[in-house]
């Protein structure tokens, strides 16, 4: 097979792929990266761009390194979870529809519990953040934040 043949076959899949994606009635929203405030032990996003973002990702210093988050709308409700599926290693997550999708290994999980659906890494939960809202602003925790992470690293 020569090399027109191939970049032709590569042409031809990628095209089709899009068409069955187009197709399929849901579209996938990847993350927009912000950057978060941080005041002592308190992180907080405005309301404001995680609604326009539709799913945005961010991530917090520890004594160990970055650890990654997502914040995202789902139908008027705002959901913060760790951002990590330990497996394959990822820290990216597209909105599809009610369904959170990892975008290393495209893993599905539930974006309203956050619990595995389909996918090499389901057994790995997206643990939820809890957070208040005061002035336009998602406030959470350091504390709760390094609680998500870690129950997110541990499988069940």
């Amino acid at each position: 097979m020569n090399k027109l043949n191939i970049i032709l076959i590569v042409v031809l899949l990628a095209v089709t792929a899009a068409l069955l994606g187009a197709c399929s009635g849901s579209s996938s929203i990847r993350a927009t990266r912000v950057t978060p405030a941080i005041t002592e032990d308190m992180v907080s996003l405005q309301y404001s761009e995680i609604q326009a973002n539709k799913i945005s990702s961010f991530s917090v210093a520890t004594t160990s390194g970055e650890i990654s988050f997502m914040a995202y709308d789902l139908d008027g409700k705002i959901y913060a979870r760790a951002d990590i599926c330990p497996p394959c290693r990822s820290d990216s997550f597209s909105l599809n529809g009610t369904t959170l999708v990892c975008d290393t290994c495209a893993t599905v999980f539930d974006a309203r519990t956050g619990k595995g659906l389909k996918g090499a890494c389901v057994n790995y939960p997206k643990a939820l953040v809890p957070f208040t809202e005061n002035g336009g602003k998602l406030i959470m925790k350091g504390a709760d934040l390094l609680k998500a992470y870690q129950d997110t690293l541990q499988p069940g």
